[in-house]
Formats: structure tokens, C-alpha cells, sequence
């Protein structure tokens, strides 16, 4: 798929941020697989989403096309012929408003992502993502990502302006000379001194959680920064770059990030074998108290302010 920015952004911010629906260009090309079903299978057989009644009147009305050219429903696609599905995005709201630029030079932008934005386009986000705001609001395009947040951590993120900055980032990530540093604030009194999970990770994508079995080598080093008796708050270090893995660590080791709903929720009523698979009853999505402090390399150092959790 080629994700395309939409063009004229049109931003409402009313407790938090969101888009004005705009139509939308979905690209792709014909996969070998695909070839020799008709139109209308293949989108009914690839893309769950929607069903196949929607795609037969997609098809009908022309929101279904063949290299530029509306077909008829039992149209046979061929193998690397492009296939077009226009349709009417509403991206759901995310609840920041404005992002805010740490530093902006010569081939690197740092910034401070607010929680519940996603860093690009993925899923049901295409404009409001970090990526699509800087270039609607602040002209900064390209950017090449250099590190990614989970869609509800905030925090430090750090952009090459160019392909050769990037290459350099990525070069210093595979040789390990980066150092990462978050905070989180987590339940119970968190024991003093430095504490070192060492537990695999494995992410279940399914589901959109990890566990701490059967999965990939995972360290994570952590600091108790201070405590009310109640919460702490806690300097997180990770050594490897796992999916989740402060929060599925300070899980393991007893302490979980106070409001994150997705890991607490292992604990709700282990008896019954629906929970799992349900979302806490009333939960209201907001942002996780884990934050992005500090990237540091052999030769420069970016941070971000704490957030007022912390």
C-alpha cells in the first residue's frame, strides 16, 4: 500500500484534535496470489474490514478500480495491475492539541509528542499522526523516524531531515551505542536501588499485548526515583527495544504503570476465561504514564521535559 499524506489538512481542536472527514485514495497492486479472482473476491477475501455487499456496491459505483478504470463486479484482476478503493476517512480524535518543537536544525528535529498521537500512518490515523502534523503545521517534510512511541506514550522523538542523517542513527541503533531513558509512574512502593529485569518478551499481535514467555531476550534496567507510599515514580532504562517492554517488565516485577489499562487488566477475576479478552468495563482511553526523557548517542544527547505526572 502507498500511504499518500492527504493534502489540505483541516484540524478542529475542541478537547483534543480532530480531522474534518475528506475523501481518501487506498493504492495497491495485484499480488500473484490475487490474480485470477474477481474484483469483488478479492477484497472480500483480503480486506475483512468491510463485507462483501459493501465491496459489490463499491464496485457499482465506481469506488472499486481497476488501473484507473471502473469494472464491472466480475471483473478477473491480473498480476501487478493497480487497484484503487476510494472512499470517506473519519479518523478517530486524538487528545492533544499542538506538538511542541524541542530543537530544530540543520538535519535533526527532536519534538515532544503528546500522548495518544500516533508517531505515522497506520491504521484508522493518517493525519492525525506526528508525521502529518509537523508537515500540515510546520512545513517539516521529509522525516525520516528514528525511534517510535506506543500511540499513548509521550515524550522525546527524535527525526533526521534527510536520508544520509537517518543512515547514521541507524548505524549507531545496530551497533548498540544508544542509551534510553523513560519514566513511568507505577503502583506500590518500588524497591530502592537499581533492579534489572531480564525476562524474553513475546508479542502477541493479536491480542496487542506481550507476555514475558517464549519470546525474544529483553533487558531492562530501572530506577526508583520517588515514592508517596502509593505510586512511584520510576527511571526506566531498556537495553533491547521490544514491543511493550517497560510495560509488560514493570508488570513482571509486580509494578505496573498505574493507568495502563491493557496490563492491569491481566488481574481482573483469573477465573473467568472471558476477561483477557475484555476491555475494563468504563475504561476512558487516556494517556499512559510512561514518558520518553532522554536518547543519548555517541556524540549528542536529546531530552524531553517531564511530564506533570512525574
Amino acid at each position: 500500500i502507498v500511504w499518500q499524506t492527504p493534502a489540505n489538512p483541516d484540524y478542529i481542536i475542541r478537547n483534543g484534535r480532530y480531522v474534518r472527514p475528506y475523501y481518501f485514495e487506498f493504492i495497491s497492486h495485484v499480488k500473484n496470489r490475487w490474480a485470477g479472482k474477481t474484483i469483488v473476491d478479492l477484497f472480500t477475501d483480503e480486506f475483512k474490514g468491510r463485507s462483501r455487499d459493501y465491496y459489490v456496491h463499491a464496485v457499482k459505483c465506481g469506488r472499486l478500480q481497476v488501473d484507473g478504470q471502473t469494472v464491472h463486479t466480475d471483473y478477473i484482476v491480473k498480476s501487478s495491475q493497480k487497484i484503487s478503493h476510494f472512499l470517506h476517512r473519519h479518523e478517530p480524535p486524538v487528545l492533544a492539541g499542538d506538538i511542541s518543537i524541542l530543537q530544530n536544525e540543520v538535519d535533526v528535529v527532536t519534538i515532544c509528542k503528546p500522548a495518544s498521537v500516533p508517531v505515522h500512518p497506520c491504521g484508522q490515523y493518517r493525519k492525525n499522526t506526528v508525521v502529518g502534523i509537523l508537515q500540515a503545521e510546520h512545513g517539516l517534510t521529509p522525516l525520516f523516524p528514528v525511534h517510535r512511541l506506543d500511540r499513548l506514550v509521550s515524550g522525546l522523538l527524535i527525526f533526521a531531515k534527510n536520508a544520509d542523517r537517518a543512515e547514521c542513527f541507524r548505524q549507531q541503533i545496530e551497533a548498540g551505542l544508544l542509551q534510553k531513558e523513560y519514566v513511568a509512574k507505577v503502583v506500590g512502593v518500588f524497591p530502592d536501588g537499581e533492579q534489572t529485569v531480564d525476562a524474553n518478551v513475546n508479542f502477541n499481535a493479536r491480542e496487542g499485548r506481550s507476555t514475558v514467555e517464549n519470546g525474544k531476550q529483553a533487558l531492562t534496567r530501572f530506577q526508583r526515583i520517588c515514592t508517596d507510599g502509593t505510586h512511584s515514580i520510576v527511571l526506566c532504562k531498556p537495553v533491547t527495544g521490544r514491543t511493550h517492554q517497560i510495560r509488560v517488565h514493570l508488570k513482571h516485577a509486580g509494578y505496573p504503570i498505574a493507568n495502563d489499562e491493557l496490563y492491569l487488566s491481566f488481574d481482573i477475576d483469573p477465573m473467568c476465561t472471558n476477561c483477557p479478552n475484555l476491555a475494563p468495563v468504563g475504561y476512558d482511553e487516556e494517556g499512559l504514564w510512561l514518558h520518553c526523557a532522554r536518547y543519548t548517542g555517541p556524540d549528542w544527547s536529546y531530552e524531553c521535559p517531564y511530564p506533570d505526572w512525574a
